[in-house]
């Protein structure tokens, strides 16, 4: 009757508004006072997880990507990236993609994706007569379309908790990521085709003066993927050098950031979110170590045995919960709490670990707007000032594609798993 009690309360206070962690963090100290079993082991697992080395590269990605989001880099990417692709139909959608999966790529965040680049990109794509509900889209779907690519902040999260080698899931991630913006492009190419946009003329010199004036942000993503597989630095090492490099070059190189008015106000705010992942971890981990120690993901597996047997059809039906998850959870609250349950069902099916990273990784990234509470849908809602079922039907061509890339991402695991059997 107690335990009954208790569970209600804890719903009434979730429905209420009680941040997510507060609420795993009572079930978890409620789990192991009703078996008997000392509180303190809700904190033994996070003491495991602080001594990993590789917890550091969380504070440090992320702090290179709030200055790049604070500087003037999105300008220069877009101008770049507009040089290059500005003459194809649909050119300037396509750069769009292309920037804002660069920028998820360093934030790990799709809100600030959004809020950065979207007061950019929206009203561009409206000057050139881009169709508004295919603008407000391709904005609001493309805030998490970075996600699968390194350094991204939920794919070191994911190698933490599942125990994997980050920088497997670094290369696992890059084909399926291409795929799906080769998918949107093809969406994009159409649109331009279809709505007559104009097309800027391919120009030498346009293209000389975007890589001279974003120069010196363009090795980024070849420092980090040649570093780490090129064997020069670990994860780690690659997370110092980015922030570095980040921080001399804005500051010091382009000057768009001052050292003493806007470094610190940067470094409180890109901490505020490590803080915010860290508590999650730390409330969630002792959680899992219940579950673990319950033997409930064995449970779990036995009574899916019972009414599946077919690894096609188990895929389906993780996709199906995933895309739930997606869409009521935070990402690294879901990857906390989910990962440790489905893990051990996936490989009892023969589902390769690294391989079911970027699938939950994939679902979570389109769980971000996916109707009805995908938080992209509210953030783009609240940014641009329209209603959210505007930005639910918005969002609605786009998520055919990526549901698409996903069943493929789902069904060839060589998507993520052959580029890192070539480098091994």
């Amino acid at each position: 009757m107690t335990e009954i009690i208790l569970g209600l309360f804890l719903l009434l206070m979730a429905l209420l508004g009680a941040p997510l962690f507060t609420i795993i963090a009572a079930i978890a100290l409620v789990c192991f006072r009703f078996a008997e079993i000392d509180t303190s082991a809700v904190i033994v697992e996070l003491y495991r997880l602080a001594s990993a080395p590789t917890l550091i590269a969380i504070p440090l990605f992320t702090f290179a990507g709030y200055l790049l989001a604070e500087s003037k880099s999105p300008k220069r990417l877009v101008a770049l990236a507009e040089a290059f692709f500005g003459w194809m139909p649909g050119g300037l959608a396509i750069v769009s993609l292309v920037t804002c999966a660069f920028f998820t790529a360093f934030t790990g965040a799709s809100g600030i994706t959004i809020v950065a680049l979207g007061g950019l990109l929206y009203p561009a794509l409206l000057k050139k007569s881009y169709p508004e509900k295919f603008s407000l889209g391709l904005i609001t779907t493309s805030g998490s379309l970075g996600l699968l690519f390194p350094p991204s902040l939920p794919i070191i999260l994911y190698g933490l908790v599942a125990n994997i080698s980050i920088d497997q899931l670094f290369l696992a991630g890059i084909v399926p990521g291409l795929l799906l913006i080769l998918l949107l492009s093809v969406y994009c190419f159409r649109i331009g085709i279809t709505a007559s946009i104009p097309k800027t003329s391919f120009n030498l010199k346009n293209v000389f003066n975007a890589l001279k004036s974003a120069g010196w942000e363009m090795p980024l993503p070849f420092i980090i993927i040649g570093g780490i597989y090129g064997g020069f630095f670990t994860a780690t090492e690659a997370a110092a050098i980015t922030a570095f490099y980040v921080l001399i070059i804005e500051v010091f190189v382009y000057r768009d950031l001052s050292l003493i008015g806007d470094v610190p106000k940067i470094i409180k705010e890109s901490m505020l979110l490590v803080g915010a992942i860290l508590v999650i971890l730390g409330s969630a981990m002792g959680l899992t170590n219940y579950l673990i120690d319950g033997q409930i993901p064995m449970k779990l597996l036995e009574y899916i045995r019972s009414f599946i047997s077919s690894k096609i059809v188990f895929l389906l039906i993780l996709n199906i919960l995933l895309l739930l998850v997606g869409c009521l959870m935070d990402m690294f609250s879901a990857i906390i709490v989910v990962v440790p349950l489905i893990a051990p069902i996936a490989k009892e099916f023969g589902v390769d670990q690294v391989h079911l990273g970027i699938i939950f990784l994939a679902n979570l990234e389109i769980g971000y707007f996916t109707p009805p509470v995908g938080l992209n849908l509210f953030i783009s809602s609240f940014r641009f000032n329209h209603p959210i079922i505007k930005l639910y039907l918005a969002s609605l061509p786009f998520l055919f594609i990526y549901l698409a890339a996903l069943l493929l991402m789902t069904y060839l695991p060589e998507l993520s798993l052959q580029l890192g059997k070539m480098i091994g």
